[in-house]
């Protein structure tokens, strides 16, 4: 990868950029997945003779056979996806299948405590606290006793685009969708406050009326969670040097949660919002001989050297402390005295109970510190370690498994099991096995004269074990999915784009190729907890000449696809999968075949793959969940109308009036689905 790594020196003009990705941050000399992804296909060309064969035997490996035995069994009963394709669109509207109906709720804005203040572009910050946080991202349905028609509804708010955030105040100014207003080098406190707000998590009932519609009721369970919030940190982490801060002298707590996009939830009936791009908050304008001087925790991770960072929380009017925490500079004279290791406190996964609002959310520190897109736990079962797999979604980072020290006991479980057990990060080898190599102090590299002092060392500067251990460098690896019946995990690598002309061969036909694909494994004996594993690709995203579906074969005009990203197993084995091309490269170019964003519904047992539903103007399709019945989902449309021009903009002129149409601003949203005739939803 390292010749991509150099063609766009400013990352944020990369094809695939979106607002806060993080810049380069992977300096290792480890392998990527395609340097080991092209080997493989080398071999299995020079063996057997043509692409077709060599593309066919990395999608049906003798190595997944446990897979294809089941599949096998399943497709002599019939395939899982029942409903007709709907084509790709470019139209600000919803499309799903004949036969299905869907509802708008929970827009950014809606309200949900307090005095329940109502959308409006001039609401306060202390508003919005009170409201549906912006840009809706991964989500769970947790229902209340057993139900499929009232539940808690919990999801994330994965950052904010202050145009749209306050409207009022930035109409008819040329400004980008990430950008923000600094005047005479400060910014409003109550735009400061509104933004925080507007980000983290939101907990609230959802019920079913008669008619069929869903509504948010008002409820005591109902909450915010956002840049603000108190918090604990437990695990290895907790109480150690690393998380010393002016508020926690302790470093036993921290206050907020950033940039929370996929989740995941527990065998325990807990909530899991994963921290994404939480570095670009951070800046640090510390220097040593005029050279900028981040320690390693910061740099690996992208905290901005010098100037403002991504939003300018820092530059607040009023120079109130939780504000000011966002500039990591060394200004006390101890760590205790200043907010040098704030951005230490992120990076992290946090436990959320949606049904006891009075418990401050937890940031369990074993999961490790790095872009986590999301979590998803392999099946819990009585008297085994409890496993969780998580992607670094960033270029050229891993994907990583934790497991349990202690066994999963059904009557006594809670998150205490997160914060004891063992870290791997993954190598994938290029006969289609893998390795799963511990991060622990004296294992694989993790040792003191290596410059790891110990567990907590290790974790707060997860990527950086992970480039000594030798993991494979991935190609944004971001939701996982895990098969209820086989057991396969499968993770979404969004794209590639470094590519060629001149390394095109009959193995790898795409140059410039930001298509991406879907991995797949499985571990040792069926065993979530083995060290090692054998995998496949399962799709390779594109158009009907370069893409190819879940058994090799050519994708058609019903299930083309790129950059995947959202994936969610329904309860009975259908693969959900979403998917999100950057805001600057919709409808353009090779992406102009695609459409809008979109989701698909695959059966990995036929290989069967159909486009179930595509979106709005210049959003993403992401975050998935259900009833316990199957008979209706919840899925999110992310930033519409992102794609507006500065220009645009300032003449209002917005891409996307969704969801309300007419003149309205566009607001993220969640979508409720389900048949008409009352059926589960894909059959």
């Amino acid at each position: 990868m390292s010749a991509y790594e150099l063609d766009y020196p400013d990352h944020t003009q990369s094809p695939d950029h979106q607002p806060g990705d993080e810049p380069r941050c992977n300096l290792s000399a480890n392998e990527t997945f395609h340097d080991v992804l092209e080997t493989r296909l080398k071999r299995r060309s020079v063996l057997v003779g043509g692409l077709a064969t060599a593309v066919g035997a990395l999608f049906v490996g003798t190595a997944l056979n446990s897979v294809a035995r089941v599949a096998g069994a399943q497709a002599a009963t019939g395939g899982l996806v029942g409903f007709q394709p709907v084509p790709v669109s470019t139209a600000d509207t919803v499309v799903v299948p004949k036969g299905y109906k869907v509802q708008v709720l929970a827009p950014w804005g809606t309200p949900i405590s307090g005095t329940m203040p109502t959308f409006g572009p001039s609401r306060s910050g202390a508003d919005q606290a009170h409201q549906i946080g912006m840009h809706h991202d991964g989500m769970h349905f947790f229902p209340i006793d057993g139900s499929s028609t009232d539940g808690l509804l919990v999801m994330n708010h994965e950052y904010v685009e202050p145009r749209f955030l306050h409207a009022a105040r930035y109409a008819g100014q040329e400004l980008k969708s990430d950008e923000v207003m600094v005047t005479d080098g400060k910014r409003p406190d109550d735009d400061v406050l509104k933004e925080m707000n507007a980000h983290g998590v939101s907990v609230v009932r959802v019920k079913r009326g008669a008619d069929g519609t869903w509504s948010v009721v008002a409820d005591p369970h109902n909450r915010r969670i956002t840049g603000l919030t108190p918090m604990e940190v437990t695990g290895p982490v907790r109480g150690t040097a690393h998380v010393v801060t002016k508020y926690s002298p302790d470093g036993t707590r921290t206050r907020g949660t950033l940039n929370n996009c996929a989740n995941g939830y527990t065998p325990w009936n807990t909530y899991l919002a994963a921290e994404e791009n939480w570095a670009g908050y951070f800046r640090n304008g510390d220097q040593q001989d005029q050279k900028p001087n981040l320690p390693r925790e910061q740099a690996r991770y992208g905290v901005k050297a010098g100037g403002m960072s991504r939003y300018g929380w820092e530059l607040a009017a009023g120079g109130a402390e939780e504000y000011r925490r966002f500039d990591a500079s060394q200004t006390g004279n101890s760590a205790a005295e200043d907010y040098r290791n704030e951005p230490n406190c992120f990076g992290w996964v946090v436990e959320i109970d949606p049904f006891d609002p009075g418990k401050a959310p937890v940031k369990r520190t074993h999961l490790g510190r790095f872009a986590h897109e999301g979590v998803v736990f392999a099946p819990a079962v009585a008297g085994k370690p409890v496993v969780a797999y998580s992607g670094d979604d960033a270029r050229f980072e891993y994907i990583y498994k934790f497991v349990s020290a202690r066994p999963y006991d059904p009557a006594t479980a809670s998150g205490a099991l997160l914060d004891e057990g063992t870290l791997y990060v993954a190598r994938f080898n290029e006969d289609g096995s893998g390795d799963w190599l511990a991060l622990a102090p004296g294992q694989n590299g993790l040792t003191p004269q290596n410059g790891f002092t110990g567990l907590a060392d290790i974790l707060v500067n997860t990527r950086l074990a992970a480039d000594r251990a030798g993991a494979t460098k991935m190609d944004r690896p971001e939701w996982g999915a895990v098969d209820p019946r086989t057991g396969a995990v499968y993770f979404t690598l969004t794209n590639n784009s470094r590519r060629t002309e001149e390394q095109v061969h009959p193995a790898n036909p795409r140059a410039k190729n930001n298509y991406g694909h879907i991995v797949r494994w499985t571990e040792a004996k069926g065993d979530h907890a083995a060290t090692s594993f054998q995998w496949d690709i399962f799709v390779l995203g594109g158009d009907e000449q370069a893409g190819r579906g879940p058994n090799g074969q050519k994708l058609t005009a019903d299930n083309i696809l790129a950059c995947p990203d959202g994936l969610w197993f329904d309860a009975e084995a259908r693969l959900w999968i979403q998917t999100d091309i950057g805001e600057s490269a919709q409808n353009k170019g090779d992406m102009a075949v695609m459409g809008n964003n979109q989701m698909l519904c695959a059966d990995p047992a036929t290989g069967e793959m159909r486009r179930f539903l595509t979106g709005p103007i210049g959003q993403e399709i992401t975050g998935i969940t259900g009833t316990p019945d199957g008979r209706t989902i919840f899925v999110n449309v992310q930033h519409p109308g992102a794609t507006t021009s500065p220009k645009d903009w300032a003449a209002g002129k917005l891409a996307s009036h969704w969801p309300e149409g007419g003149s309205a601003l566009p607001r993220s949203a969640t979508l409720v689905i389900s048949r008409e005739d009352g059926g589960v939803v894909g059959s």
